[in-house]
């Protein structure tokens, strides 16, 4: 950088945030790293030599597990700018946790906290799964999720609040659901659910929003309500699906589940906004009674609404496809069902928005969108959606639940990485009478042609992929970490590079990982925070 510009900047740090020197921009700012949410760093990943630094930054991890079976915790992505690591650390008790933010000095033979940054930030409640809290790191300031539907901008170098934007004005009822998108012209867009706190789910939400903020700390909230044009009415009847005594399904040909009121369109929990380079936003809604009625949302840079995709009526691998066991034989929709339908609702198949998954849209480079939704017919491995620019429908993909896919672009393609599991599931049902588990596994890490074809798969471990999403190097060597304890290297073609032995994970929650500038690695484990490289 020539002398002047670099004074310039420096100037312009230590002006506008306080910062001790110009800080550098970020390697891994935000989920997904960019806008875009691609998952891609332009760093060669290290050689996976040694554990740098091991640090806990969950002591919650093993209580949680203890009471519940599992870590139900959806962990953020650590954030990484050079020698610092901006990382939650969770505190307090399982009764009253507290959501912290440290900032962390990579240092020869481990780390230097420089700050603690408490948040007010709670999860909206009554949730199997605790949502994610998840801040965007920029060059001056870290912005982080506070309560009420609101942000902290946090100076970057000195962990002080230098402002709080409050939409909301602190409603109680409001909160922030979801990973903060650094867009590329600096603004910070979220999504916020205002809900009943004492019946969050059995009464209609209050509201949903998605929230831009720019760099001078202005907000805009736009309702969901009037973003999904076409949606039904939140007191419209919307399909449910077959009861258990009506095993097994569908109970007739022509039979229809029975409907309920559908609830207003809001932003799926966990879900981040993806920003184009174009300044175009991509966002997921869903009816707040009924997962089966969601849309992917596109909107132009002021937040005015350009199309909403349904996610349903775009399958056809119901009953009778090779995702089941033939119809009419255990395992199979009922005799006589119409080939391609849900077995839960005798529809063409939905792909289904639900708030356990952490799952958000990702732009790809020709300025289409994929996002991965739920759906339980085809053992519970959900489906990657992808649609063109236009909104228009363009293909799918027998695996898509609780994963934020990756894209690896060389020259004008590009290619799609995702994790595949097959997680023993009964095939469409969790009866066994009806619905046997099937054997488990295996579980693999998948590559996929723009078209949504496989290009190649790779199953080196045992176990399950515990990520929700990978991280891509420059080279396209791609990083997982499976609940064998291992974080993993996988070469393009599906070849094993290397692998390291972090700690034994069974049951661990989903996670995902960053790459630093230099190329270490960044990983969670079962609440530990874990930096690998050379």
């Amino acid at each position: 950088m020539p002398h002047r510009l670099g004074v310039f900047f420096l100037l312009l740090a230590l002006a506008g945030c306080g910062s001790e020197e110009a800080a550098p921009s970020p390697d891994w700012g935000q989920w997904g790293r960019d806008a875009a949410h691609t998952g891609r760093s332009p760093a060669v990943g290290q050689p996976l030599g040694r554990v740098l630094v091991d640090v806990v930054y969950d002591p919650l991890a093993d209580a949680v597990a203890t009471r519940a079976g599992g870590v139900y915790i959806h962990y953020p992505t650590p954030l990484v700018a050079g020698d610092d690591v901006f990382m939650m650390f969770k505190a307090g008790t399982l009764e009253q946790p507290t959501w912290t933010q440290k900032r962390l000095r990579l240092e020869e033979g481990g780390v230097r906290e420089r700050w603690t940054y408490v948040s007010d930030w709670r999860p909206v409640p009554g949730l199997a799964w605790e949502p994610v809290f998840h801040p965007a790191l920029t060059s001056a300031h870290l912005y982080v999720p506070a309560a009420g539907g609101a942000v902290d901008r946090v100076d970057r170098e000195t962990g002080a609040r230098l402002s709080r934007i409050d939409p909301f004005r602190g409603a109680a009822d409001s909160f922030v659901v979801g990973p903060l998108t650094l867009a590329p012209d600096g603004a910070v867009l979220y999504n916020v659910l205002a809900v009943d706190p004492e019946d969050p789910w059995r009464r209609d939400a209050r509201g949903g929003w998605l929230v831009r903020v720019t760099p001078d700390d202005r907000s805009t909230a736009v309702s969901y309500a009037a973003l999904v044009r076409g949606a039904p009415a939140a007191d419209a009847p919307c399909e449910l699906g077959f009861g258990g005594a009506q095993l097994p399904w569908p109970p007739g040909a022509d039979a229809r589940p029975r409907t309920a009121p559908c609830g207003s369109q809001r932003p799926g929990v966990n879900v981040a906004p993806a920003v184009g380079a174009d300044g175009s936003v991509v966002t997921v809604s869903r009816a707040h009674f009924n997962d089966r009625y969601g849309y992917v949302v596109a909107l132009d840079e002021s937040l005015a609404p350009r199309w909403a995709a349904s996610l349903r009526d775009r399958l056809s691998d119901g009953c009778g496809s090779a995702l089941l066991p033939a119809t009419g034989t255990l395992g199979g929709c009922r005799a006589g069902a119409r080939a391609g339908v849900d077995p839960a609702t005798n529809a063409p198949p939905a792909g289904r928005v639900v708030d356990l998954s952490s799952a958000s849209p990702v732009i790809t480079p020709d300025g289409g969108v994929l996002y991965g939704a739920f759906t339980r017919y085809n053992g519970a491995r959900g489906h990657l959606f992808r649609f063109a620019a236009s909104g228009d429908f363009v293909a799918a993909w027998d695996y898509g639940w609780d994963v934020t896919p990756s894209v690896y672009s060389r020259g004008s393609s590009w290619s799609v990485i995702v994790k595949d599991n097959d997680y023993g599931a009964g095939s469409y049902c969790d009866d066994a009478r009806f619905c046997p588990p099937r054997p488990e596994g295996p579980y693999r890490l998948a590559q996929l042609s723009a078209a949504l074809e496989p290009e190649w798969r790779s199953e080196p471990a045992p176990d399950e992929w515990c990520i929700n999403a990978p991280a891509v190097d420059a080279e396209g060597t791609v990083f997982a970490v499976n609940e064998d304890g291992h974080l993993y290297a996988i070469r393009q073609g599906g070849a094993v590079r290397d692998r390291i032995l972090l700690a034994r994970a069974s049951g661990a929650a989903y996670t995902p990982l960053a790459i630093g500038g230099d190329g270490r690695i960044f990983a969670l484990n079962y609440g530990r925070l874990f930096a690998v490289g050379r």
